[in-house]
């Protein structure tokens, strides 16, 4: 049998692409995040003309005498008919199974360098909503 030869095994791409994944490198990286809302999702419109739909979620850790919570903004820009009025139909306290693209991004609050995590959603899945007065006696 003949050698095997190295550089048939190996693809021909660019030096400073991965070689473990065929996508292009990308500076943003994916969360996945399970919580409920925070409160209900708000319409917005970006200095650009651009709807979103704008949302906190809040993730708890820890016993129940010493929990710890996490906010988390996500901003949703699909279209009306890609799902905005199911975003935008959930109330405040629903369990929801979010992934999104996070990016760090920096601003100048008060003389000072501030920075915040920046989410925006990608996939959403209900998997709780929250219980109402009108579901059970009043």
């Amino acid at each position: 049998m003949p050698p095997l030869l190295r550089s048939s095994l190996l693809p021909t791409r660019s030096v400073t692409a991965r070689l473990f994944s065929t996508s292009p490198s990308l500076p943003i990286a994916r969360i996945t995040i399970v919580g409920r809302l925070a409160a209900d999702p708000e319409l917005t419109v970006t200095s650009t003309g651009q709807e979103m739909v704008r949302y906190a979620v809040g993730t708890s850790y820890g016993p129940r005498e010493n929990r710890q919570t996490s906010w988390w903004r996500v901003a949703s820009f699909a279209k009306e008919n890609e799902g905005r009025e199911r975003v935008m139909g959930l109330a405040k306290g629903t369990l929801v199974y979010l992934e999104g693209d996070a990016s760090m991004r920096k601003f100048e609050k008060d003389g000072k360098v501030e920075s915040a995590l920046s989410i925006v959603q990608q996939k959403l899945e209900v998997l709780k909503r929250p219980d109402t007065a009108a579901d059970g006696l009043e």
